[in-house]
Protein backbone atom coordinates (compact mmCIF):
# COMPACT_ATOMS: atom_id res chain seq x y z
CA UNK A 1 0.00 0.00 0.00
CA UNK A 2 1.46 3.19 -1.21
CA UNK A 3 1.89 5.74 1.94
CA UNK A 4 1.44 9.30 0.87
CA UNK A 5 3.34 12.02 3.10
CA UNK A 6 3.68 15.76 3.08
CA UNK A 7 6.14 17.97 1.54
CA UNK A 8 7.81 20.07 3.95
CA UNK A 9 11.47 22.24 3.35
CA UNK A 10 12.08 20.94 -0.14
CA UNK A 11 11.61 17.11 0.66
CA UNK A 12 8.94 14.34 1.49
CA UNK A 13 8.17 14.50 5.23
CA UNK A 14 6.34 11.91 6.83
CA UNK A 15 5.56 14.40 9.47
CA UNK A 16 4.77 13.51 13.98
CA UNK A 17 1.25 12.60 13.35
CA UNK A 18 -0.54 8.53 13.07
CA UNK A 19 -3.23 9.44 11.55
CA UNK A 20 -4.11 8.32 8.25
CA UNK A 21 -7.04 8.68 5.34
CA UNK A 22 -7.72 6.32 2.30
CA UNK A 23 -6.91 7.43 -1.26
CA UNK A 24 -9.27 5.24 -3.56
CA UNK A 25 -9.32 4.52 -7.38
CA UNK A 26 -13.34 5.88 -7.45
CA UNK A 27 -13.32 3.96 -11.05
CA UNK A 28 -12.62 0.56 -9.13
CA UNK A 29 -13.62 1.43 -5.72
CA UNK A 30 -10.35 0.01 -4.50
CA UNK A 31 -8.01 1.71 -1.76
CA UNK A 32 -5.17 2.40 -3.44
CA UNK A 33 -3.01 4.16 -0.82
CA UNK A 34 -2.93 5.65 2.22
CA UNK A 35 -2.31 9.84 3.45
CA UNK A 36 -0.84 11.13 6.48
CA UNK A 37 -3.01 13.63 7.80
CA UNK A 38 -1.34 16.42 9.58
CA UNK A 39 -1.22 17.09 12.79
CA UNK A 40 -1.01 20.88 14.17
CA UNK A 41 2.82 20.39 14.72
CA UNK A 42 3.29 19.21 11.26
CA UNK A 43 1.51 21.94 9.86
CA UNK A 44 3.60 24.05 11.78
CA UNK A 45 6.90 22.67 10.78
CA UNK A 46 5.67 23.73 7.13
CA UNK A 47 5.05 27.26 8.06
CA UNK A 48 8.29 27.77 9.96
CA UNK A 49 9.79 26.56 6.56
CA UNK A 50 7.85 28.81 4.67
CA UNK A 51 8.60 31.62 7.32
CA UNK A 52 12.15 31.17 7.29
CA UNK A 53 12.41 30.89 3.25
CA UNK A 54 10.54 34.21 3.07
CA UNK A 55 13.83 36.59 3.46
CA UNK A 56 15.84 35.21 0.96
CA UNK A 57 13.48 34.42 -1.53
CA UNK A 58 11.68 37.82 -1.13
CA UNK A 59 14.86 39.75 -1.91
CA UNK A 60 15.26 37.77 -4.85
CA UNK A 61 14.45 39.74 -8.34
CA UNK A 62 11.00 39.24 -9.93
CA UNK A 63 13.07 38.41 -12.87
CA UNK A 64 14.60 35.59 -11.31
CA UNK A 65 11.56 33.96 -9.63
CA UNK A 66 9.94 34.70 -13.53
CA UNK A 67 12.52 32.11 -14.62
CA UNK A 68 11.99 29.85 -12.25
CA UNK A 69 8.13 29.55 -12.97
CA UNK A 70 9.23 29.61 -16.86
CA UNK A 71 11.15 25.66 -16.08
CA UNK A 72 8.19 25.02 -13.50
CA UNK A 73 5.90 25.39 -17.03
CA UNK A 74 8.12 23.28 -19.42
CA UNK A 75 8.35 20.30 -16.36
CA UNK A 76 4.84 20.42 -16.33
CA UNK A 77 4.61 20.49 -20.05
CA UNK A 78 6.99 17.35 -20.15
CA UNK A 79 5.65 15.59 -17.61
CA UNK A 80 1.71 16.31 -19.04
CA UNK A 81 0.34 13.08 -19.63
CA UNK A 82 1.37 11.51 -16.65
CA UNK A 83 0.31 14.30 -14.57
CA UNK A 84 -3.74 13.51 -16.41
CA UNK A 85 -3.22 9.93 -15.22
CA UNK A 86 -2.22 10.94 -11.84
CA UNK A 87 -5.02 12.68 -11.31
CA UNK A 88 -8.00 10.54 -13.43
CA UNK A 89 -6.54 7.60 -11.08
CA UNK A 90 -7.53 9.57 -7.93
CA UNK A 91 -10.39 11.33 -8.81
CA UNK A 92 -11.92 9.89 -11.75
CA UNK A 93 -12.34 12.62 -14.51
CA UNK A 94 -11.61 11.35 -17.90
CA UNK A 95 -7.48 11.51 -19.29
CA UNK A 96 -8.93 14.49 -21.66
CA UNK A 97 -10.79 16.70 -19.09
CA UNK A 98 -7.53 16.01 -17.02
CA UNK A 99 -5.44 17.73 -19.21
CA UNK A 100 -7.89 19.78 -19.65
CA UNK A 101 -7.94 21.16 -16.12
CA UNK A 102 -3.83 20.84 -16.49
CA UNK A 103 -3.63 23.42 -19.32
CA UNK A 104 -6.47 26.21 -17.48
CA UNK A 105 -3.65 25.92 -14.42
CA UNK A 106 -0.90 25.81 -16.72
CA UNK A 107 -2.44 29.36 -18.15
CA UNK A 108 -1.80 30.49 -14.54
CA UNK A 109 1.39 29.85 -14.31
CA UNK A 110 2.10 31.54 -17.76
CA UNK A 111 0.52 34.37 -16.28
CA UNK A 112 2.75 34.52 -13.38
CA UNK A 113 6.05 34.24 -15.40
CA UNK A 114 4.85 37.72 -16.11
CA UNK A 115 5.67 39.30 -12.88
CA UNK A 116 7.94 41.64 -13.66
CA UNK A 117 5.72 43.87 -15.31
CA UNK A 118 2.71 42.73 -13.48
CA UNK A 119 4.37 43.62 -10.00
CA UNK A 120 4.86 47.56 -11.39
CA UNK A 121 3.88 50.05 -8.92
CA UNK A 122 3.33 53.78 -10.40
CA UNK A 123 5.14 56.90 -10.31
CA UNK A 124 4.19 60.82 -10.52
CA UNK A 125 6.87 63.67 -10.77
CA UNK A 126 6.78 66.91 -9.10
CA UNK A 127 4.13 66.30 -7.02
CA UNK A 128 5.14 69.47 -5.43
CA UNK A 129 8.29 71.46 -5.93
CA UNK A 130 11.12 68.77 -6.24
CA UNK A 131 8.98 65.99 -4.46
CA UNK A 132 7.94 62.91 -6.22
CA UNK A 133 6.02 60.07 -5.36
CA UNK A 134 5.92 55.82 -6.47
CA UNK A 135 4.27 53.32 -4.77
CA UNK A 136 6.12 49.86 -4.82
CA UNK A 137 3.91 46.32 -4.73
CA UNK A 138 5.31 44.09 -1.83
CA UNK A 139 4.88 40.86 -1.22
CA UNK A 140 2.69 39.76 2.15
CA UNK A 141 4.92 37.20 3.51
CA UNK A 142 3.62 33.25 4.24
CA UNK A 143 0.35 32.29 2.56
CA UNK A 144 -1.56 29.63 2.41
CA UNK A 145 -4.12 27.68 0.08
CA UNK A 146 -6.93 25.38 1.13
CA UNK A 147 -8.03 23.42 -2.23
CA UNK A 148 -11.07 21.41 -3.15
CA UNK A 149 -10.85 17.32 -4.70
CA UNK A 150 -12.53 18.71 -8.06
CA UNK A 151 -9.35 20.26 -9.56
CA UNK A 152 -6.57 18.57 -7.60
CA UNK A 153 -4.17 21.01 -10.33
CA UNK A 154 -5.96 23.46 -11.73
CA UNK A 155 -7.37 25.21 -8.24
CA UNK A 156 -3.86 25.11 -6.56
CA UNK A 157 -2.26 26.71 -9.55
CA UNK A 158 -4.78 29.22 -9.30
CA UNK A 159 -3.24 30.43 -5.96
CA UNK A 160 0.46 29.28 -5.55
CA UNK A 161 2.20 30.77 -9.49
CA UNK A 162 1.15 34.22 -8.64
CA UNK A 163 1.49 33.81 -4.62
CA UNK A 164 5.32 33.15 -5.56
CA UNK A 165 6.40 34.88 -8.82
CA UNK A 166 5.26 38.42 -6.09
CA UNK A 167 7.66 37.07 -3.55
CA UNK A 168 5.68 35.54 -1.26
CA UNK A 169 6.47 31.69 0.58
CA UNK A 170 3.58 29.00 0.45
CA UNK A 171 1.67 26.21 2.30
CA UNK A 172 -0.33 23.79 0.40
CA UNK A 173 -3.39 22.09 1.95
CA UNK A 174 -4.98 20.39 -0.60
CA UNK A 175 -7.86 17.44 -0.67
CA UNK A 176 -6.88 14.92 1.28
CA UNK A 177 -9.33 12.37 -1.71
CA UNK A 178 -6.78 13.36 -4.36
CA UNK A 179 -3.76 14.27 -2.74
CA UNK A 180 -0.99 12.94 -5.20
CA UNK A 181 -0.78 15.67 -8.08
CA UNK A 182 -0.08 18.49 -5.80
CA UNK A 183 2.81 16.85 -4.22
CA UNK A 184 4.36 15.95 -7.48
CA UNK A 185 3.77 19.89 -8.48
CA UNK A 186 5.92 20.63 -5.49
CA UNK A 187 8.63 17.88 -6.71
CA UNK A 188 8.68 19.74 -9.98
CA UNK A 189 9.00 23.24 -8.80
CA UNK A 190 12.05 21.93 -6.62
CA UNK A 191 13.18 20.65 -9.91
CA UNK A 192 12.96 23.90 -11.13
CA UNK A 193 15.31 25.70 -9.03
CA UNK A 194 12.63 26.63 -6.16
CA UNK A 195 14.62 26.70 -2.90
CA UNK A 196 13.87 24.76 0.09
CA UNK A 197 10.95 25.79 2.31
CA UNK A 198 9.53 27.94 -0.35
CA UNK A 199 6.57 25.91 -1.68
CA UNK A 200 5.18 23.00 0.89
CA UNK A 201 2.47 20.87 1.31
CA UNK A 202 0.30 19.50 3.77
CA UNK A 203 -2.19 16.32 3.55
CA UNK A 204 -4.98 16.76 6.42
CA UNK A 205 -8.39 17.43 7.61
CA UNK A 206 -9.73 20.51 9.75
CA UNK A 207 -6.38 20.47 12.42
CA UNK A 208 -4.29 21.36 9.78
CA UNK A 209 -6.86 24.12 8.43
CA UNK A 210 -7.47 25.14 11.59
CA UNK A 211 -3.66 26.04 12.22
CA UNK A 212 -3.22 28.01 9.01
CA UNK A 213 -6.29 29.87 9.69
CA UNK A 214 -5.11 31.15 13.45
CA UNK A 215 -1.34 31.29 13.48
CA UNK A 216 0.15 34.95 13.22
CA UNK A 217 3.01 33.71 10.98
CA UNK A 218 0.60 33.29 7.85
CA UNK A 219 -0.33 36.47 6.12
CA UNK A 220 -3.15 35.21 3.47
CA UNK A 221 -5.41 32.64 3.25
CA UNK A 222 -7.00 31.11 -0.32
CA UNK A 223 -9.86 28.59 -0.42
CA UNK A 224 -12.26 27.16 -3.08
CA UNK A 225 -15.05 24.86 -1.69
CA UNK A 226 -18.46 24.82 -0.47
CA UNK A 227 -20.30 28.04 1.08
CA UNK A 228 -20.20 26.60 4.43
CA UNK A 229 -16.56 26.14 4.54
CA UNK A 230 -16.01 28.93 3.51
CA UNK A 231 -17.63 31.09 5.41
CA UNK A 232 -15.94 29.46 8.26
CA UNK A 233 -12.62 29.79 6.81
CA UNK A 234 -13.38 33.60 6.35
CA UNK A 235 -14.42 34.16 9.32
CA UNK A 236 -11.89 32.74 11.14
CA UNK A 237 -9.17 33.91 9.29
CA UNK A 238 -10.21 37.26 9.41
CA UNK A 239 -10.62 37.12 12.93
CA UNK A 240 -6.95 36.75 12.91
CA UNK A 241 -5.74 39.09 11.24
CA UNK A 242 -4.88 37.83 7.81
CA UNK A 243 -6.38 38.46 4.05
CA UNK A 244 -8.76 36.18 3.34
CA UNK A 245 -10.35 35.28 -0.44
CA UNK A 246 -12.83 32.22 0.06
CA UNK A 247 -15.31 31.19 -2.84
CA UNK A 248 -17.77 29.02 -1.74
CA UNK A 249 -20.82 27.40 -3.43
CA UNK A 250 -22.42 27.87 -7.12
CA UNK A 251 -26.01 26.79 -8.34
CA UNK A 252 -25.46 28.19 -12.40
CA UNK A 253 -27.96 28.84 -15.12
CA UNK A 254 -28.38 28.59 -18.56
CA UNK A 255 -30.68 30.82 -20.20
CA UNK A 256 -32.12 29.58 -23.85
CA UNK A 257 -34.08 32.12 -25.13
CA UNK A 258 -36.73 31.30 -28.55
CA UNK A 259 -33.98 32.41 -30.54
CA UNK A 260 -30.71 30.53 -29.58
CA UNK A 261 -29.19 27.77 -31.75
CA UNK A 262 -30.64 24.75 -29.65
CA UNK A 263 -28.30 22.39 -31.44
CA UNK A 264 -25.26 24.75 -30.43
CA UNK A 265 -26.83 25.18 -27.12
CA UNK A 266 -27.48 21.54 -26.13
CA UNK A 267 -24.22 20.36 -27.71
CA UNK A 268 -22.94 22.90 -24.78
CA UNK A 269 -25.49 22.13 -22.18
CA UNK A 270 -24.83 18.07 -22.56
CA UNK A 271 -20.61 19.17 -21.81
CA UNK A 272 -21.38 22.00 -18.91
CA UNK A 273 -23.80 19.84 -17.47
CA UNK A 274 -22.55 16.45 -17.60
CA UNK A 275 -18.48 16.72 -18.46
CA UNK A 276 -16.68 15.74 -15.13
CA UNK A 277 -19.73 14.01 -13.40
CA UNK A 278 -21.18 17.44 -12.69
CA UNK A 279 -18.13 17.92 -9.99
CA UNK A 280 -17.58 21.50 -11.09
CA UNK A 281 -18.03 24.66 -9.38
CA UNK A 282 -18.30 26.50 -12.23
CA UNK A 283 -21.04 23.55 -13.75
CA UNK A 284 -24.24 24.44 -15.65
CA UNK A 285 -26.93 22.81 -13.29
CA UNK A 286 -30.25 24.88 -14.31
CA UNK A 287 -31.25 25.41 -17.91
CA UNK A 288 -33.75 28.15 -18.50
CA UNK A 289 -35.32 27.72 -21.79
CA UNK A 290 -38.05 30.68 -22.40
CA UNK A 291 -41.10 30.01 -23.34
CA UNK A 292 -43.20 26.55 -23.52
CA UNK A 293 -42.02 25.77 -27.29
CA UNK A 294 -38.48 26.25 -26.35
CA UNK A 295 -38.55 23.86 -22.94
CA UNK A 296 -40.17 21.27 -25.32
CA UNK A 297 -37.80 21.50 -28.34
CA UNK A 298 -35.23 21.43 -25.34
CA UNK A 299 -36.00 18.69 -23.34
CA UNK A 300 -36.55 16.58 -26.61
CA UNK A 301 -33.34 17.03 -27.37
CA UNK A 302 -31.67 16.56 -23.63
CA UNK A 303 -33.15 13.03 -24.07
CA UNK A 304 -31.76 12.09 -27.48
CA UNK A 305 -28.51 13.46 -25.98
CA UNK A 306 -28.24 11.08 -23.32
CA UNK A 307 -29.24 8.14 -24.49
CA UNK A 308 -25.53 8.66 -26.25
CA UNK A 309 -23.72 9.58 -23.34
CA UNK A 310 -20.49 7.41 -22.63
CA UNK A 311 -20.28 6.98 -18.75
CA UNK A 312 -17.33 4.67 -17.25
CA UNK A 313 -13.32 4.40 -16.58
CA UNK A 314 -11.55 7.92 -16.83
CA UNK A 315 -8.27 5.61 -18.04
CA UNK A 316 -9.52 3.08 -21.22
CA UNK A 317 -7.84 1.99 -24.26
CA UNK A 318 -9.24 3.95 -26.50
CA UNK A 319 -11.58 6.76 -27.02
CA UNK A 320 -12.29 8.80 -23.67
CA UNK A 321 -15.58 8.24 -21.87
CA UNK A 322 -17.87 10.79 -21.90
CA UNK A 323 -18.06 11.22 -17.42
CA UNK A 324 -16.50 9.16 -15.21
CA UNK A 325 -17.48 8.11 -11.59
CA UNK A 326 -17.95 10.76 -8.92
CA UNK A 327 -15.10 11.08 -5.77
CA UNK A 328 -16.26 9.02 -3.44
CA UNK A 329 -19.18 6.26 -2.30
CA UNK A 330 -20.44 9.04 0.37
CA UNK A 331 -20.85 11.66 -2.82
CA UNK A 332 -22.58 9.28 -4.84
CA UNK A 333 -25.06 7.99 -2.31
CA UNK A 334 -25.51 12.11 -1.59
CA UNK A 335 -26.47 12.33 -5.53
CA UNK A 336 -28.75 9.46 -5.43
CA UNK A 337 -30.49 11.47 -2.02
CA UNK A 338 -30.78 14.41 -3.99
CA UNK A 339 -32.79 12.55 -7.30
CA UNK A 340 -34.97 11.15 -4.57
CA UNK A 341 -35.53 14.39 -3.23
CA UNK A 342 -36.54 15.98 -6.45
CA UNK A 343 -38.90 13.18 -6.84
CA UNK A 344 -40.81 13.72 -3.58
CA UNK A 345 -40.72 17.36 -4.39
CA UNK A 346 -42.75 17.11 -7.72
CA UNK A 347 -40.08 17.68 -9.90
CA UNK A 348 -40.61 15.69 -12.95
CA UNK A 349 -37.81 13.00 -13.10
CA UNK A 350 -37.35 12.43 -17.16
CA UNK A 351 -33.95 10.32 -16.98
CA UNK A 352 -33.14 8.70 -13.86
CA UNK A 353 -29.02 8.30 -13.88
CA UNK A 354 -29.13 5.92 -10.96
CA UNK A 355 -30.92 3.24 -13.45
CA UNK A 356 -28.18 4.14 -16.26
CA UNK A 357 -26.38 0.15 -17.34
CA UNK A 358 -22.39 1.51 -17.24
CA UNK A 359 -19.89 -0.87 -19.29
CA UNK A 360 -16.92 -1.52 -16.41
CA UNK A 361 -18.71 0.26 -13.43
CA UNK A 362 -17.30 -2.58 -11.20
CA UNK A 363 -17.57 -1.13 -7.65
CA UNK A 364 -16.33 2.38 -8.53
CA UNK A 365 -18.83 5.30 -8.02
CA UNK A 366 -20.81 5.94 -11.56
CA UNK A 367 -24.10 7.36 -11.66
CA UNK A 368 -25.44 7.97 -15.28
CA UNK A 369 -26.57 11.49 -16.55
CA UNK A 370 -29.65 12.35 -15.13
CA UNK A 371 -32.69 15.11 -16.20
CA UNK A 372 -35.26 16.95 -14.09
CA UNK A 373 -38.14 19.19 -15.68
CA UNK A 374 -40.61 20.96 -14.04
CA UNK A 375 -38.27 22.18 -11.63
CA UNK A 376 -39.45 25.04 -9.38
CA UNK A 377 -37.61 27.69 -6.95
CA UNK A 378 -37.76 26.49 -3.56
CA UNK A 379 -37.28 22.89 -4.35
CA UNK A 380 -33.84 21.66 -2.84
CA UNK A 381 -32.75 20.69 -6.19
CA UNK A 382 -32.85 23.85 -7.71
CA UNK A 383 -31.91 25.84 -4.44
CA UNK A 384 -28.71 23.52 -3.52
CA UNK A 385 -25.57 22.70 -5.40
CA UNK A 386 -25.74 18.64 -6.00
CA UNK A 387 -22.29 19.03 -7.65
CA UNK A 388 -23.25 15.97 -9.71
CA UNK A 389 -24.58 14.72 -13.23
CA UNK A 390 -28.00 16.48 -12.43
CA UNK A 391 -29.35 18.79 -15.13
CA UNK A 392 -32.97 20.50 -13.84
CA UNK A 393 -34.90 22.42 -16.43
CA UNK A 394 -36.94 25.39 -14.89
CA UNK A 395 -39.16 26.99 -17.35
CA UNK A 396 -39.27 30.99 -17.59
CA UNK A 397 -42.64 32.63 -19.59
CA UNK A 398 -39.91 35.32 -20.29
CA UNK A 399 -36.54 36.93 -20.65
CA UNK A 400 -37.10 39.12 -17.14
CA UNK A 401 -38.66 35.72 -15.21
CA UNK A 402 -35.64 34.08 -16.01
CA UNK A 403 -33.44 36.39 -14.75
CA UNK A 404 -35.37 37.55 -12.01
CA UNK A 405 -35.14 33.30 -11.55
CA UNK A 406 -30.92 33.67 -11.14
CA UNK A 407 -31.06 37.05 -9.55
CA UNK A 408 -33.36 36.06 -6.40
CA UNK A 409 -30.83 32.46 -6.18
CA UNK A 410 -28.50 33.16 -3.05
CA UNK A 411 -25.43 32.56 -5.19
CA UNK A 412 -24.12 34.37 -7.95
CA UNK A 413 -20.56 31.76 -9.62
CA UNK A 414 -21.77 31.78 -12.90
CA UNK A 415 -23.95 31.94 -15.28
CA UNK A 416 -24.71 31.76 -19.58
CA UNK A 417 -27.46 33.34 -22.16
CA UNK A 418 -27.85 30.88 -25.51
CA UNK A 419 -29.59 33.67 -27.84
CA UNK A 420 -28.61 35.88 -31.52
CA UNK A 421 -30.26 38.61 -30.49
CA UNK A 422 -27.51 40.92 -28.78
CA UNK A 423 -29.67 43.23 -27.10
CA UNK A 424 -31.31 40.65 -25.13
CA UNK A 425 -27.67 39.70 -24.31
CA UNK A 426 -26.12 42.99 -23.52
CA UNK A 427 -29.42 43.20 -21.16
CA UNK A 428 -28.50 39.68 -19.20
CA UNK A 429 -24.78 40.90 -19.10
CA UNK A 430 -25.76 44.13 -17.24
CA UNK A 431 -28.81 43.20 -14.93
CA UNK A 432 -27.69 40.02 -14.01
CA UNK A 433 -26.32 39.76 -10.35
CA UNK A 434 -23.88 36.72 -11.25
CA UNK A 435 -19.86 37.13 -10.82
CA UNK A 436 -18.78 35.26 -14.56
CA UNK A 437 -21.16 35.49 -17.27
CA UNK A 438 -21.20 33.46 -20.68
CA UNK A 439 -22.31 34.33 -23.80
CA UNK A 440 -23.30 31.71 -26.01
CA UNK A 441 -20.24 29.92 -23.87
CA UNK A 442 -21.47 27.33 -21.63
CA UNK A 443 -18.84 27.63 -18.83
CA UNK A 444 -17.67 31.31 -18.78
CA UNK A 445 -14.12 30.63 -17.10
CA UNK A 446 -11.86 33.68 -17.18
CA UNK A 447 -8.90 32.95 -19.32
CA UNK A 448 -5.83 33.66 -16.73
CA UNK A 449 -5.29 37.43 -17.41
CA UNK A 450 -8.50 37.81 -15.89
CA UNK A 451 -9.71 37.23 -12.49
CA UNK A 452 -12.29 34.47 -11.21
CA UNK A 453 -14.97 35.05 -8.89
CA UNK A 454 -18.02 35.00 -7.73
CA UNK A 455 -20.90 37.11 -6.31
CA UNK A 456 -23.26 37.27 -3.34
CA UNK A 457 -23.17 33.78 -1.42
CA UNK A 458 -20.51 32.58 -3.82
CA UNK A 459 -17.25 34.31 -2.53
CA UNK A 460 -16.47 35.95 0.75
CA UNK A 461 -13.96 38.71 0.23
CA UNK A 462 -12.96 41.66 -1.50
CA UNK A 463 -10.46 40.15 -4.52
CA UNK A 464 -10.96 37.38 -6.97
CA UNK A 465 -8.42 34.74 -7.96
CA UNK A 466 -5.98 34.86 -10.26
CA UNK A 467 -5.51 37.75 -12.98
CA UNK A 468 -4.87 41.47 -11.64
CA UNK A 469 -6.89 40.63 -8.20
CA UNK A 470 -5.01 37.71 -7.74
CA UNK A 471 -1.59 40.25 -7.73
CA UNK A 472 -3.38 42.87 -5.67
CA UNK A 473 -4.37 39.66 -3.08
CA UNK A 474 -0.72 38.58 -2.61
CA UNK A 475 0.85 41.75 -2.34
CA UNK A 476 0.75 45.04 -0.08
CA UNK A 477 1.08 48.68 -1.51
CA UNK A 478 3.72 50.92 -0.06
CA UNK A 479 3.80 54.39 -1.33
CA UNK A 480 7.14 56.83 -1.00
CA UNK A 481 7.29 60.36 -0.94
CA UNK A 482 10.62 61.75 -1.62
CA UNK A 483 12.62 64.74 -2.28
CA UNK A 484 16.05 64.88 -2.62
CA UNK A 485 18.39 68.58 -1.64
CA UNK A 486 20.38 69.70 -4.75
CA UNK A 487 24.32 68.95 -4.43
CA UNK A 488 27.60 67.84 -6.34
CA UNK A 489 27.20 65.78 -8.98
CA UNK A 490 30.06 63.02 -9.60
CA UNK A 491 30.26 62.72 -13.41
CA UNK A 492 32.06 59.42 -14.72
CA UNK A 493 31.68 57.51 -18.22
CA UNK A 494 30.42 54.32 -18.30
CA UNK A 495 30.80 52.79 -21.84
CA UNK A 496 29.09 49.00 -20.85
CA UNK A 497 26.01 47.67 -21.12
CA UNK A 498 23.87 48.30 -17.62
CA UNK A 499 22.86 44.68 -16.57
CA UNK A 500 21.33 43.12 -13.53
Amino acid sequence: MTQIHHYINGAADAGHSERTAPVFNPATGEEQARVTLASAEDTRDAIAAADQAFAAWSALSPLKRARILFKFKALIERDADDLARLISSEHGKVFSDAKGELTRGLEVVEFACGIPHLQKGEHSMNVGTGVDSYSMMQPVGVCAGISPFNFPAMVPMWMFPIALACGNTFVMKPSEKDPSTPLRLAELLTEAGLPDGVFNVVNGDKEAVDVLLTDERVQAVSFVGSTPIAEYIYATASNHGKRVQALGGAKNHMVIMPDADLDQAVDALMGAAYGSAGERCMAISVAVPVGEDTARRLRDRLIQKLETLRVGPGLVDGPDNDMGPLISRAHLDKVKDYITTGVEEGAELVVDGREAQIDGAGNGYFIGGTLFDRVTPGMRIHSEEIFGPVLAIARAASFDEAVSMINDHEFGNGTAIFTRDGDAARQFCERIQVGMVGVNVPIPVPMAFHSFGGWKRSLFGPLHMHGSDGVRFYTRMKTVTQRWPSGIREESNHFTMPTH
